[in-house]
């Protein structure tokens, strides 16, 4: 911004020189001359006039156009002038806030201490930004994002403060969210399995002598009937019942939903009654439930343990009150079985799984990606490939992903699997590239564990950073049932946010949920992966044969691609190609293999440049 005075102007010093000349000059020809110069000073000044001007009201537009709030304080912090930004974010005019000290605005947040280090830094440094609460003229409270300058004059000393404001109410709000979304069950309010860790891990650190930890998980009987008899609705505010009447029983306790119609429950106490406490648990949950017109009694299995006799530590807790559920459920419903040693992994396939796969996560070399390559139906080329977990079990061979997915799931273990495909894939990519191999998009699958913990985001960025991959070159793979799963919350600024970034969505199994054309029409999706139930009986099946045409003449008409799992025979592939569909992976083609037989193909097809492994399309 210029200063509307300056001394190096050559020309208007050289005007007030010539200007007592024109009339004490002997000469006329030299008095003309200084007429001249004079004329021409004055111009350049009145030139240099109007520039500051219309520089000066650049500026006060500018200021006025501002999303931000600007005001302007004297020495003593009284307001001087403030921008219609001000006014909208704050409710207040320039005629009230005028000679009103801005300190009056501020919200009765903060103590003494903390303004006593503002106005220190603010002399100090000359400058203050940080987080401050203030307060609308409706009198609510929001938080706004300052910055404060100080402007001194020529001696040096303070004579203005300039501030600028962000009012960061929606920011707050939406870091609420993403903490509720993690930390919270959206359908009962109560804490979920991740939260449930960090105060069971709070409470264990402050027993005192003498107290101890009483935790059961009460799983819901047959749940799967009343849904399927009720409905989801009914099944959905049955459970939110049953949240709300075992918080009210255990009043001090901690409650929280583990997962599908699982509860755990934990209370400290100085008594050595568990078992009472597990039956009176029983007698109250077991009175009955009203759901319209229905009167339901429950059936309840309880897995129960107690701390710090059966552990010391969260993890091992988690454990042992799920191998005591697993004991009660074979021994029968509607049975409570408390932990012993004898429940521990020997008698519990499942739970010896989990330990299992808890080591393969902490020593990395049981799991595996395998790839499967994608193609383009017209010539073959490999378009893609999409990244699929195996777990070598060292003991039990090749674990099939449809035991240890669910397990993960269940026992907090989803979360670092995903991880751990993420990072991995992200290295294969990055060491296919320093080999020199094409560079094809690699399509991962997301769980729904992995969204509503909100760690997603977190995971790509660093993974593509570490690696030096770009966003583009890793596709995301959701099922529809992550779409529908409450436990995300709103997904689709989400997804928004990560198409943003670069990286590519996809529905994986397209057609085996129960989505709505409505709703699908307003995700931010690039493609639709068909599922191989609708391919396995083309061309014979005409009914398989109706939705396959019906789903790609509908990705058509949404712009969206469609790619053909499972297709293993010419037949399938024949129909595909006739009825329009593009891209296809299956058995016909490839089957998945680990990154070293992937490798050894395109080594082998490299000389061979009309190789259909070679003909790379890495954006199709």
């Amino acid at each position: 911004m210029r200063p509307s005075f300056a001394l190096n102007r050559p020309l208007t010093w050289a005007a007030m020189v010539a200007l007592p000349a024109c009339i004490w000059l002997p000469s006329p020809g030299l008095r003309m001359a200084a007429v001249v110069i004079v004329a021409v000073g004055l111009a350049a000044a009145w030139r240099q006039i109007k520039r500051d001007l219309q520089h000066a009201d650049l500026m006060q537009q500018a200021l006025m156009l501002s999303e931000e709030g600007v005001q302007i304080t004297d020495a003593e912090n009284r307001i001087l002038a403030v921008n219609p930004a001000f006014t909208r974010i704050t409710g207040f005019t320039e005629d009230e806030v005028r000679g009103l000290n801005a300190a009056n605005l501020a919200a009765a947040r903060h103590d003494s201490a903390f303004f006593k280090r503002f106005w220190q830094t603010l002399h100090s440094k000359g400058r203050w930004e940080g987080e401050i609460w203030n307060r609308r003229k409706q009198g609510d409270e929001f938080p706004e994002w300052l910055r404060v300058k100080a402007v001194t004059d020529s001696r040096g000393r303070i004579s203005h403060y300039v501030g600028t404001f962000t009012d960061i109410s929606v920011h707050k709000a939406r870091e609420q969210d993403l903490r509720r979304i993690g930390f919270e069950d959206p359908l009962t309010g109560l804490p979920n399995r991740r939260r449930l860790h960090d105060l069971m891990t709070s409470r264990l650190r402050h027993l005192r002598a003498g107290e101890s930890l009483d935790m059961a998980i009460i799983d819901i009987d047959g749940f799967k009937s009343v849904n399927d008899s009720l409905g989801v609705e009914q099944g959905d505010r049955l459970l939110a019942r049953f949240g709300q009447r075992l918080a009210r029983h255990v009043a001090g306790g901690v409650v929280g939903r583990l997962g599908g119609d699982e509860f755990l429950v934990i209370r400290t106490t100085t008594f050595d009654d568990h078992e009472k406490w597990i039956a009176g648990l029983r007698q109250h949950l077991g009175e009955p439930f009203e759901l319209g017109s229905k009167t339901l009694r429950l059936g309840l299995s309880i897995g129960s343990c107690r701390a710090p006799e059966d552990g010391r530590e969260s993890g091992v807790l988690f454990q042992r009150l799920e191998s005591a559920l697993y004991s009660a459920k074979r021994h029968g419903r509607n049975v409570s079985q408390r932990f012993r040693p004898a429940l521990d992994v020997q008698n519990t396939p499942h739970m010896a799984l989990v330990y299992s796969l808890r080591d393969a996560l902490a020593n990395g070399d049981q799991l595996e990606l395998h790839y499967q390559t994608q193609h383009r139906i017209m010539d073959g080329a490999v378009v893609g490939m999409e990244a699929l977990l195996r777990w070598r079990h060292p003991e039990h061979g090749m674990v099939s992903p449809g035991d240890f997915i669910p397990l993960a799931e269940r026992h907090g273990l989803m979360g670092p699997l995903g991880n751990w495909v993420i990072d991995e894939a992200l290295a294969q990519m990055s060491r296919w590239r320093e080999m020199g191999l094409p560079q094809l998009p690699v399509w991962i699958n997301i769980s729904a564990i992995q969204m509503f913990q909100g760690e997603l985001e977190t995971a790509l960025s660093a993974g593509l950073a570490r690696h030096g991959i770009e966003p583009p070159q890793l596709g995301l793979e959701l099922t529809e049932s992550v779409l529908l799963d409450e436990r995300a919350g709103d997904i689709v600024p989400r997804l928004e946010a990560l198409r943003a970034k670069g990286h590519r969505i996809a529905i994986d199994d397209f057609g085996m949920g129960y989505s709505s054309l409505s709703y699908l029409k307003n995700l931010p999706l690039d493609k639709l992966k068909l599922d191989r139930a609708f391919i396995r009986s083309l061309p014979d099946d005409p009914a398989d044969a109706a939705i396959v045409s019906a789903v790609l003449a509908m990705a058509r008409g949404l712009g969206l691609d469609v790619i053909a799992e499972g297709v293993e025979t010419q037949g399938q592939l024949d129909f595909l190609q006739q009825a329009g569909c593009r891209l296809v992976q299956g058995y016909l083609y490839a089957r998945p293999g680990p990154a070293e037989v992937i490798e050894a193909q395109w080594q082998a097809r490299k000389p061979d440049a009309a190789g259909l492994m070679l003909r790379a399309e890495p954006m199709a």
